[in-house]
């Protein structure tokens, strides 16, 4: 489980409250206006921004103490956080060895991990040779080869038309189904959440409320959630 205990965090005059548990194996959509803190929520279990007060703890071991590489955590931002300079398959590889030492196995693992995500046979191309797509499931290959149980989304599909953006959440689906892994994605699309995820936090108002069935929190939407979705 992943547990937000008595968790505040602050910068400069903002301040946001969360104090709740995220059962393993689900999708949990962050929901609420623009600026309410959904993002920042993210970097605190990620590692990049350390609490106020309060604890991030996993399986009941708190994170605190570990440097963001060291948590047991994969996170996907919106420019996905490509190399440039670098292959797909060394993109991919940087989830197995960071010093891209691949050896023979390292690359048959980055292959089966592309073929999963429908890059068979792209490891020679560069980053600016793909599309927004493309490019997409490359990060998606390297968090598939990370094999972390914590997925965090900042939105990393966000610069994608309708149809391919549901596309990528599905294939996210898809793979943490596979690999039981827990998901916590922001988002600002209500249709999104209602995809793939089967959990929702409304972030509003400086407090991240506790967990709700996506249906049942649009069906009954508390009133910020109704302000932000007029």
């Amino acid at each position: 489980m992943l547990r937000l205990e008595g968790l505040m965090l602050q910068q400069g005059r903002f301040r946001l409250i969360a104090d709740f548990g995220v059962e393993e194996g689900h999708i949990v959509a962050l929901l609420g206006p623009s600026g309410a803190g959904k993002s920042t929520l993210l970097d605190a279990i990620a590692g990049f921004l350390p609490p106020a007060r309060g604890r991030v703890l996993w399986r009941g071991q708190d994170l605190g103490p570990l440097a963001p590489g060291a948590r047991p955590v994969s996170m996907l931002f919106q420019d996905n956080n490509l190399f440039p300079h670098l292959s797909v398959e060394q993109n991919v590889g940087l989830g197995l060895r960071p010093d891209l030492r691949l050896g023979a196995d390292d690359r048959a693992a980055v292959a089966a991990a592309l073929d999963r995500v429908g890059l068979a046979g792209f490891e020679t191309r560069k980053p600016a040779a793909l599309s927004g797509g493309q490019r997409s499931r490359v990060a998606l290959a390297r968090m598939l080869l990370r094999g972390r149980p914590l997925v965090l989304l900042d939105e990393p599909f966000a610069a994608l038309g309708p149809a391919l953006k549901r596309e990528m959440l599905t294939l996210v689906a898809e793979l943490a189904g596979e690999t039981r892994a827990t998901v916590l994605m922001v988002t600002h699309d209500p249709a999104d959440a209602r995809a793939v995820a089967d959990q929702a936090v409304l972030v509003a108002d400086g407090r991240a409320e506790a967990p709700r069935p996506t249906e049942a929190i649009f069906a009954d939407p508390p009133p910020a959630l109704r302000a932000y979705l007029g």
